[in-house]
């Protein structure tokens, strides 16, 4: 999908500085703060929840145009969202305590999970071959639901609050409070594969799994972002780096630490962006441990992103990320949903060496 006539890609990729002139806003965006967003794996569609209770489905034309195409709501914030891999159904979650699922072919809208607290992330994943949906929650679970029946098929206990939670074929990763890091093989989806601290010192604000399936990239709170391989065989491969920090606003000898708020993998290239509180994000190439273009501010905190399905658009969420509390909201702060047209050069990895992954 060519997307608002991009550039040729050589002018794209001359620089290392990115350029959101181009970017285009999203129609008849959220009322409250953006919570979630998440492209459908099968068809140019965007869904997004939001603080305001709902959650919204986006088509996007070829020109960047967007149209509402639907929207449901949950009784207290909406904090994330999760696509079928047909399509067909978005599941999300809240602060309700409930897990709901919107099937796009009758237009209907159905309770189908049910937790002791705030589900905070959901994901749909396959196990034994049959679709199943994942919810993680404060109440310190991961229940499965098959949609067909009114209560979980099975329960993951976890050590702490589910944070964050991430699916790439048989590696699902939970991120929870006092930062643990749970990486199940959904092989054995009942029993976590393996539990560790998470490498950055503060709290995780969001875990992401490679498109390969074999490892994740974690963010913190403190601006910094770490790579994680799964198998011992890997673990030279680990690493972390310093992002979304800024030397130029700060007293002197000092920093201004962001968080991490989004990581999203290319579906092509394997690479990645990095989004925080500072308003910008940045495309990473983790192979080569290579910046590939960072971009000016948005204007206000990014509190989610996307990639769509072929990876040539990305969507941002520009919108309070409560990390200064209820006192660090008003009224002015924009709340937004961007859409940047990602030339064919701007998200390709780096010349790599031969056994790079």
């Amino acid at each position: 999908m060519s997307l608002f006539g991009s550039q040729p890609a050589a002018a794209a990729a001359s620089t290392t500085q990115g350029d959101l002139s181009k970017d285009i806003e999203v129609q008849s965006p959220p009322e409250d703060s953006i919570s979630a967003l998440s492209f459908s794996p099968t068809a140019e569609l965007l869904a997004a929840a939001s603080w305001d209770k709902k959650v919204r489905i986006y088509e996007v034309s070829q020109t960047g145009q967007t149209q509402g195409k639907a929207l449901f709501e949950h009784q207290g914030p909406a904090l994330c969202v999760s696509w079928s891999k047909d399509g067909t159904k978005l599941a999300s979650g809240g602060t309700d305590k409930a897990g709901r699922v919107f099937d796009l072919g009758s237009g209907q809208t159905q309770q189908v999970a049910a937790h002791d607290a705030t589900v905070k992330a959901c994901e749909f994943i396959e196990v034994n071959g049959q679709p199943i949906l994942a919810t993680g929650s404060w109440d310190k679970t991961v229940k499965y639901w098959d949609l067909r029946q009114q209560t979980p098929v099975a329960q993951l206990q976890l050590p702490e609050r589910c944070y964050t939670m991430s699916a790439k074929d048989q590696l699902m990763v939970v991120g929870t409070a006092e930062r643990h890091i749970c990486v199940v093989n959904l092989s054995n989806p009942t029993a976590i594969f393996k539990t560790s601290q998470s490498p950055l010192k503060f709290q995780t604000r969001v875990v992401s799994c490679f498109i390969k399936g074999n490892g994740y990239a974690i963010g913190s709170v403190e601006g910094r972002c770490a790579i994680q391989y799964v198998e011992e065989k890997d673990a030279s491969l680990n690493f972390s780096f310093r992002c979304h920090r800024d030397t130029n606003n700060a007293p002197a000898n000092a920093t201004n630490v962001y968080a991490v708020n989004a990581i999203s993998f290319h579906p092509q290239h394997g690479t990645f962006s990095t989004a925080g509180s500072d308003g910008t994000f940045h495309f990473w190439d983790k192979d080569s441990k290579h910046r590939l273009k960072g971009f000016p501010s948005a204007g206000g905190s990014i509190s989610s992103t996307a990639l769509s399905r072929t990876g040539d658009i990305m969507a941002y969420a520009v919108s309070y990320d409560w990390s200064k509390g209820h006192a660090g909201n008003s009224p002015q702060y924009p709340n937004k949903i961007m859409l940047h047209p990602v030339p064919p050069d701007e998200m390709k990895p780096k010349n790599r060496k031969p056994g790079q992954r």
